[in-house]
């Protein structure tokens, strides 16, 4: 196939080489869409073809575009290539607005191109396990599900100023909500549709940043369970987990370990579902393009559309509001 990677920062690298790995032959354009020719670092290798403007890059024809590009120019470029009838994967969040997302979306159904968004955790095997036990009613109905992430920002991209990066600035997207929308994400796909949300974000750490490093969000789904979602860039160690509590027992995902365990109501013994041990992050990455790649020949939706994807921001946007206006947001 023919592959155009638009942005190259750390997420567009590891698309690359994973590009690479499922396909060795495939022809692949990088379009450098902020960068002048005589500005532009060296080029790199394993790529076939440096472009720097929209002609270029649509002139090899290439069946897939990767954007891979600060949340906040996602949709200007995914609509510029949705009109050329490409396939699109468009990194999460899908943006940091709402503003052209049903423009996109209306292109993609006029040209019947695929739209997926990558929201990764999806294709990650302990969370997986933790869908399984809540489609298959493992944990009985749902009544409540806790999720909550934390890293603190200065240690995400070692060797770089955190200062700069999209993370820390508000008009590229960053901030803890959207730049750490993977539980968002998860939860609505784990627990369903959401009617209300309550959230407070903020600044709370001495961090030199223009966005929130702290969110607290209060969920009420429309089945009637309750949930909520921490989300930060300020704690050392680094955390990340999930409880889903339902009527039948609880499913507990330790994301530093990636253990999972289920309690049974019925027995009163805890089991292990899977075992604490050092998963390959990437590979959860190689699952994620080769089911998009199967999506591309079988012409199927993807496990994480645009539409999606909209509702993940919609969800995000509306933490915003509520912390903002002090005040609950009704979906």
């Amino acid at each position: 196939m023919r592959y155009l990677l638009v942005g190259l920062g750390s997420i567009g690298k590891r698309h690359l080489s994973n590009i690479k790995t499922l396909d060795p032959g495939g022809y692949i354009t990088i379009w450098h869409t902020h960068t002048k020719k005589s500005e532009a670092a060296l080029p790199d290798p394993r790529t076939d073809r440096f472009v720097y403007s929209l002609e270029e890059a649509i002139d090899p024809k290439p069946d897939v575009a990767f954007i891979a590009t600060p949340a906040s120019a996602h949709i200007p470029i995914a609509i510029k290539l949705a009109r050329e009838g490409i396939d699109l994967f468009i990194e999460k969040p899908l943006s940091s607005h709402l503003s052209g997302i049903d423009e996109l979306l209306e292109i993609q159904k006029a040209q019947q191109i695929l739209i997926m968004v990558g929201y990764c955790l999806r294709f990650h095997p302990p969370l997986q396990l933790l869908k399984q036990c809540v489609s298959e009613g493992k944990i009985g109905r749902l009544l409540a599900i806790r999720a909550e992430v934390g890293q603190y920002l200065p240690d995400w991209r070692p060797g770089t100023d955190y200062r700069t990066s999209v993370s820390a600035r508000r008009e590229l997207g960053g901030g803890a909500v959207l730049e750490l929308s993977h539980e968002l994400d998860y939860v609505l796909w784990l627990a369903g549709e959401i009617t209300v949300v309550t959230a407070q974000a903020d600044r709370v750490s001495d961090l030199e940043i223009d966005v929130e490093d702290t969110v607290d969000i209060i969920l009420k789904f429309a089945s009637g369970a309750q949930g909520s979602i921490h989300l930060d860039m300020v704690q050392r160690p680094s955390t990340r987990c999930c409880k889903v509590v339902g009527t039948e027992g609880i499913v507990i995902w330790d994301g530093t370990t990636d253990s999972v365990q289920f309690f049974s109501n019925e027995t009163g013994e805890w089991s292990i579902l899977h075992p604490g041990q050092k998963v390959d992050r990437n590979l959860m990455y190689l699952s994620e393009l080769e089911h998009f790649f199967a999506c591309i020949r079988e012409r199927k939706e993807p496990l994480v559309t645009g539409t999606d994807a909209e509702r993940v921001l919609s969800l995000a946007l509306a933490a915003l509001q509520s912390s903002r206006e002090q005040r609950s947001i009704y979906l």
